[in-house]
Protein backbone atom coordinates (compact mmCIF):
# COMPACT_ATOMS: atom_id res chain seq x y z
CA UNK A 1 0.00 0.00 0.00
CA UNK A 2 1.01 3.64 -0.41
CA UNK A 3 2.61 5.05 2.74
CA UNK A 4 3.77 8.54 3.59
CA UNK A 5 7.56 8.67 3.69
CA UNK A 6 10.63 10.88 3.59
CA UNK A 7 13.64 9.97 1.46
CA UNK A 8 17.15 11.41 1.64
CA UNK A 9 20.75 10.55 0.95
CA UNK A 10 22.55 7.99 -1.18
CA UNK A 11 24.18 4.63 -0.67
CA UNK A 12 22.79 1.26 0.43
CA UNK A 13 19.03 1.44 1.09
CA UNK A 14 17.93 1.76 4.72
CA UNK A 15 14.28 1.85 5.82
CA UNK A 16 13.54 3.48 9.20
CA UNK A 17 10.38 2.48 11.12
CA UNK A 18 8.97 4.42 14.07
CA UNK A 19 7.18 3.14 17.18
CA UNK A 20 3.47 2.98 17.96
CA UNK A 21 1.74 6.36 17.86
CA UNK A 22 4.75 8.08 16.35
CA UNK A 23 5.70 9.35 12.88
CA UNK A 24 8.68 9.38 10.56
CA UNK A 25 9.91 12.72 11.92
CA UNK A 26 11.14 11.02 15.09
CA UNK A 27 14.23 10.14 13.01
CA UNK A 28 15.02 13.74 12.06
CA UNK A 29 17.78 14.20 14.69
CA UNK A 30 19.84 11.43 13.02
CA UNK A 31 18.78 11.80 9.38
CA UNK A 32 21.53 14.11 8.16
CA UNK A 33 24.29 11.91 9.59
CA UNK A 34 22.79 8.64 8.35
CA UNK A 35 21.77 10.00 4.93
CA UNK A 36 25.39 10.94 4.28
CA UNK A 37 26.08 7.20 3.88
CA UNK A 38 22.69 5.58 3.18
CA UNK A 39 19.70 5.98 0.87
CA UNK A 40 17.30 6.51 3.77
CA UNK A 41 13.53 6.08 3.62
CA UNK A 42 11.74 6.94 6.88
CA UNK A 43 8.12 5.80 6.76
CA UNK A 44 4.85 6.48 8.52
CA UNK A 45 3.31 3.11 9.33
CA UNK A 46 -0.26 2.42 8.14
CA UNK A 47 -2.74 4.26 10.36
CA UNK A 48 -0.02 6.46 11.88
CA UNK A 49 1.48 9.82 11.01
CA UNK A 50 0.25 10.90 7.59
CA UNK A 51 -0.22 7.38 6.23
CA UNK A 52 -3.74 6.12 5.54
CA UNK A 53 -5.40 3.23 7.27
CA UNK A 54 -4.87 -0.15 5.61
CA UNK A 55 -7.65 -1.66 3.49
CA UNK A 56 -10.88 -2.40 5.38
CA UNK A 57 -10.83 -5.74 7.12
CA UNK A 58 -7.05 -5.74 7.67
CA UNK A 59 -6.46 -7.20 11.14
CA UNK A 60 -4.24 -5.23 13.49
CA UNK A 61 -1.00 -6.88 14.56
CA UNK A 62 2.47 -7.86 13.54
CA UNK A 63 1.56 -10.06 10.58
CA UNK A 64 -0.31 -7.26 8.81
CA UNK A 65 2.24 -4.58 9.63
CA UNK A 66 5.12 -6.69 8.37
CA UNK A 67 3.31 -7.60 5.16
CA UNK A 68 2.37 -3.97 4.46
CA UNK A 69 5.96 -2.78 4.97
CA UNK A 70 7.20 -5.47 2.57
CA UNK A 71 4.63 -4.35 0.00
CA UNK A 72 5.70 -0.73 0.42
CA UNK A 73 9.38 -1.59 -0.08
CA UNK A 74 8.52 -3.48 -3.24
CA UNK A 75 6.47 -0.55 -4.52
CA UNK A 76 9.40 1.86 -4.24
CA UNK A 77 11.88 -0.60 -5.72
CA UNK A 78 13.69 -1.62 -2.54
CA UNK A 79 14.62 -5.31 -2.71
CA UNK A 80 15.90 -6.61 0.62
CA UNK A 81 16.94 -3.22 2.07
CA UNK A 82 18.58 -2.73 5.41
CA UNK A 83 15.98 -1.87 8.02
CA UNK A 84 16.01 -0.27 11.45
CA UNK A 85 13.23 0.50 13.87
CA UNK A 86 12.41 1.69 17.35
CA UNK A 87 9.97 -0.06 19.70
CA UNK A 88 7.15 -1.36 17.47
CA UNK A 89 9.39 -0.54 14.52
CA UNK A 90 12.15 -2.61 16.09
CA UNK A 91 9.83 -5.60 16.36
CA UNK A 92 8.80 -5.17 12.72
CA UNK A 93 12.50 -5.04 11.78
CA UNK A 94 13.16 -8.34 13.53
CA UNK A 95 10.15 -9.95 11.85
CA UNK A 96 11.44 -8.79 8.48
CA UNK A 97 14.83 -10.30 9.30
CA UNK A 98 13.21 -13.58 10.36
CA UNK A 99 11.43 -13.73 7.00
CA UNK A 100 14.65 -13.01 5.12
CA UNK A 101 13.11 -9.89 3.59
CA UNK A 102 16.01 -7.57 4.53
CA UNK A 103 19.80 -7.48 4.37
CA UNK A 104 20.17 -6.54 8.03
CA UNK A 105 18.02 -5.39 10.93
CA UNK A 106 18.76 -2.92 13.70
CA UNK A 107 16.22 -2.84 16.53
CA UNK A 108 16.27 -0.02 19.09
CA UNK A 109 14.47 -1.12 22.28
CA UNK A 110 12.26 -3.47 20.26
CA UNK A 111 8.83 -4.45 21.50
CA UNK A 112 7.85 -8.11 21.68
CA UNK A 113 9.98 -9.28 24.61
CA UNK A 114 7.65 -8.45 27.52
CA UNK A 115 6.44 -10.84 30.18
CA UNK A 116 2.89 -10.73 31.55
CA UNK A 117 3.59 -8.09 34.21
CA UNK A 118 5.50 -5.89 31.79
CA UNK A 119 2.68 -6.22 29.27
CA UNK A 120 0.22 -4.75 31.78
CA UNK A 121 2.59 -1.89 32.56
CA UNK A 122 3.34 -1.16 28.90
CA UNK A 123 -0.29 -1.21 27.86
CA UNK A 124 -1.32 1.08 30.71
CA UNK A 125 1.55 3.49 29.98
CA UNK A 126 0.80 3.74 26.28
CA UNK A 127 -2.97 3.94 26.81
CA UNK A 128 -2.49 6.82 29.24
CA UNK A 129 -0.05 8.54 26.87
CA UNK A 130 -2.58 8.43 24.04
CA UNK A 131 -5.43 9.68 26.22
CA UNK A 132 -3.25 12.44 27.59
CA UNK A 133 -2.28 13.48 24.06
CA UNK A 134 -5.94 13.66 23.07
CA UNK A 135 -6.66 15.95 26.00
CA UNK A 136 -3.61 18.17 25.58
CA UNK A 137 -3.23 18.37 21.80
CA UNK A 138 -5.46 21.48 21.49
CA UNK A 139 -3.08 23.30 23.85
CA UNK A 140 0.13 21.82 22.47
CA UNK A 141 1.59 25.07 21.11
CA UNK A 142 1.27 26.79 24.48
CA UNK A 143 2.65 23.79 26.38
CA UNK A 144 5.63 23.52 24.02
CA UNK A 145 7.02 26.81 25.27
CA UNK A 146 7.45 25.40 28.78
CA UNK A 147 10.50 23.18 29.49
CA UNK A 148 8.61 21.79 32.47
CA UNK A 149 5.73 20.65 30.29
CA UNK A 150 8.11 19.12 27.75
CA UNK A 151 9.68 17.12 30.56
CA UNK A 152 6.26 16.00 31.79
CA UNK A 153 5.08 15.08 28.30
CA UNK A 154 8.18 13.24 27.12
CA UNK A 155 9.85 12.14 30.34
CA UNK A 156 8.89 8.50 29.96
CA UNK A 157 10.02 8.32 26.35
CA UNK A 158 13.23 10.34 26.37
CA UNK A 159 16.00 10.42 28.94
CA UNK A 160 16.60 14.06 28.00
CA UNK A 161 13.12 15.41 27.21
CA UNK A 162 14.51 18.95 27.18
CA UNK A 163 16.21 17.99 23.89
CA UNK A 164 12.84 17.62 22.16
CA UNK A 165 12.49 20.82 20.08
CA UNK A 166 9.53 22.97 21.02
CA UNK A 167 8.44 22.92 17.37
CA UNK A 168 8.08 19.12 17.54
CA UNK A 169 5.80 19.04 20.58
CA UNK A 170 2.53 19.97 18.87
CA UNK A 171 2.91 17.71 15.79
CA UNK A 172 4.06 14.80 17.97
CA UNK A 173 1.07 15.12 20.31
CA UNK A 174 -1.32 15.46 17.40
CA UNK A 175 0.17 12.38 15.71
CA UNK A 176 -0.37 10.31 18.84
CA UNK A 177 -3.81 11.74 19.56
CA UNK A 178 -5.10 11.22 16.03
CA UNK A 179 -3.53 7.88 15.05
CA UNK A 180 -6.57 5.87 13.92
CA UNK A 181 -4.93 2.45 14.26
CA UNK A 182 -3.44 3.06 17.71
CA UNK A 183 -5.95 1.27 19.96
CA UNK A 184 -6.37 -1.84 17.82
CA UNK A 185 -2.64 -2.14 17.25
CA UNK A 186 -1.81 -1.76 20.94
CA UNK A 187 -4.31 -4.46 21.93
CA UNK A 188 -3.01 -6.85 19.29
CA UNK A 189 0.66 -6.37 20.11
CA UNK A 190 0.31 -6.73 23.87
CA UNK A 191 -1.13 -10.20 23.24
CA UNK A 192 1.77 -11.25 21.00
CA UNK A 193 5.47 -12.01 21.53
CA UNK A 194 8.42 -12.12 19.17
CA UNK A 195 9.40 -15.69 18.34
CA UNK A 196 11.62 -17.43 15.83
CA UNK A 197 14.74 -15.40 16.45
CA UNK A 198 16.92 -18.47 16.17
CA UNK A 199 15.89 -18.67 12.50
CA UNK A 200 17.38 -15.29 11.59
CA UNK A 201 20.31 -15.62 9.20
CA UNK A 202 21.01 -11.94 8.40
CA UNK A 203 23.04 -9.59 10.64
CA UNK A 204 20.99 -8.24 13.55
CA UNK A 205 21.80 -5.52 16.08
CA UNK A 206 19.62 -5.09 19.16
CA UNK A 207 20.32 -1.85 21.04
CA UNK A 208 18.60 -0.96 24.31
CA UNK A 209 18.34 2.38 26.03
CA UNK A 210 20.19 2.38 29.33
CA UNK A 211 17.44 4.62 30.76
CA UNK A 212 14.43 3.16 28.95
CA UNK A 213 11.39 3.72 31.21
CA UNK A 214 8.83 2.03 28.96
CA UNK A 215 10.40 -1.21 27.73
CA UNK A 216 12.62 -1.75 30.73
CA UNK A 217 16.30 -2.61 30.09
CA UNK A 218 15.86 -5.96 31.85
CA UNK A 219 14.17 -7.10 28.62
CA UNK A 220 17.47 -6.77 26.72
CA UNK A 221 19.01 -10.06 27.98
CA UNK A 222 15.72 -11.78 27.16
CA UNK A 223 15.94 -10.42 23.61
CA UNK A 224 19.53 -11.61 23.36
CA UNK A 225 18.50 -15.15 24.30
CA UNK A 226 15.65 -15.19 21.78
CA UNK A 227 17.82 -13.84 18.97
CA UNK A 228 21.02 -15.72 19.79
CA UNK A 229 23.14 -14.39 16.92
CA UNK A 230 22.26 -10.74 17.52
CA UNK A 231 24.89 -8.15 18.35
CA UNK A 232 23.76 -6.60 21.64
CA UNK A 233 24.47 -2.91 22.24
CA UNK A 234 23.67 -0.50 25.07
CA UNK A 235 22.52 3.01 24.18
CA UNK A 236 24.31 4.84 26.97
CA UNK A 237 22.34 7.63 28.58
CA UNK A 238 19.34 7.07 26.30
CA UNK A 239 15.66 6.45 26.93
CA UNK A 240 13.04 4.55 24.97
CA UNK A 241 13.03 6.94 22.00
CA UNK A 242 16.78 7.61 21.77
CA UNK A 243 17.07 9.84 18.71
CA UNK A 244 16.56 13.03 20.73
CA UNK A 245 18.82 11.89 23.59
CA UNK A 246 22.05 11.28 21.66
CA UNK A 247 21.77 11.64 17.88
CA UNK A 248 25.44 10.92 17.24
CA UNK A 249 25.41 7.68 19.22
CA UNK A 250 22.20 6.48 17.56
CA UNK A 251 23.38 7.43 14.05
CA UNK A 252 26.54 5.42 14.67
CA UNK A 253 24.52 2.38 15.80
CA UNK A 254 22.30 2.63 12.70
CA UNK A 255 25.30 2.89 10.35
CA UNK A 256 27.17 0.06 12.03
CA UNK A 257 24.09 -2.14 12.04
CA UNK A 258 23.47 -1.58 8.34
CA UNK A 259 27.11 -2.01 7.30
CA UNK A 260 26.89 -5.79 6.86
CA UNK A 261 24.60 -8.08 4.95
Amino acid sequence: MALNYHRAGSGPPLVLIHGIGSRWQVWEPVLERVAAERDVVAIDLPGFGASPMPPPGTPAGMESLTRLVIEFCSDIGFTRPHVAGNSLGGWISLELARQGAVRSATALSPAGFHNRTEAVYQRASLWMAARGARLLAPRADRLAASPGWRKALFGQMAARPENVPAADVGPTLHALANAPWFDETLTALINQRFTGGEQIAVPVTIAWGERDRLLLPRQAPRAGRRVPRARMVTEWGCGHVPTYDDPEQIARILLEGSAAG
